[in-house]
């Protein structure tokens, strides 16, 4: 599925697209609605970046062992690990 987004909105919004997907990434994972691989594949940037924008937002990445326990086999599976 594709979903486009004329180039008018962002420049109303005045945002990049890669920085709207970006956005979009960061409020889906605040929202548990992607994990952290999905997001930071989302927001198309390297896992440590992505962790980097979400400390500096102040938004915490695991907050029990679980969900760690299940990002950590997420990246592996994807090569991020």
């Amino acid at each position: 599925m594709s979903v486009v987004i004329s180039d008018e909105i962002l420049q109303a919004a005045q945002i990049s697209e890669l920085e709207l997907k970006r956005e979009i990434a960061i409020l889906l994972f605040q929202q548990k609605k992607l994990n952290l691989g999905k997001a930071r594949e989302l927001a198309g940037v390297p896992l440590l970046e992505f962790q980097q924008e979400l400390a500096n937002r102040g938004i915490t990445v695991h907050d029990d062992v679980e969900s760690f326990q299940a990002e950590i086999d997420d990246l592996k599976a994807w090569g991020d690990l």
